[in-house]
Parts: C-alpha cells; sequence; structure tokens
C-alpha cells in the first residue's frame, strides 16, 4: 500500500504579506468638487478621472490589477491630500 503525504499547509499570513509588500494600494473616491480621483497611498501616482469605473481601471493598471489593492473611501479624497504646500515667495 502507498502512503500518503500529508497536505502542505497554506501559505502563512507572514509569507502573504511579504509577497504583497511591492504592490501599492490605491485609493479612489470623490475630491470636494465631485471628481473621481485616484492615487496611491503614497501620493506619488493618481489622477482625476470622469467616471468611477476609469479610476478604478487606471488603479488596476497602474497596481497589476489585484483587486484587493484598491480601496473606496467614502468621504472626500483629494488628489493632493498628503503633498506638501510650498509657501509662496
Amino acid at each position: 500500500m502507498k502512503q500518503r503525504q500529508p497536505l502542505e499547509p497554506p501559505q502563512s499570513c507572514d509569507a502573504l504579506s511579504r509577497s504583497l509588500q511591492g504592490t501599492p494600494l490605491f485609493l479612489i473616491g470623490k475630491d470636494s468638487c465631485g471628481h473621481w480621483v485616484a492615487r496611491d497611498q503614497a501620493g506619488l501616482c493618481g489622477g482625476l478621472f470622469v467616471s468611477r469605473s476609469e479610476a478604478i481601471r487606471f488603479a488596476m493598471r497602474e497596481n497589476g490589477c489585484p483587486s484587493w489593492a484598491v480601496i473606496m473611501v467614502p468621504g472626500v479624497l483629494e488628489l493632493m491630500d498628503n503633498l506638501p504646500l510650498q509657501k509662496a515667495a
């Protein structure tokens, strides 16, 4: 009789989080003027869009298509929220 091999355990959360670290999270919502905004969490990449679907399409294309990396923001999301303001000279 052939012995059965034990099933391998599923990938641990630590291993999963390490493999996902290179994928940017994208935030999608509306700005104070009603425009659709998509931007990465760091504020390095993003834009204004005519529709929610175009914002989602952009975010998924930029991050390699994992839908879990696209987060809908319920409140106001400004494109340049976390960028430092420059003083007028």
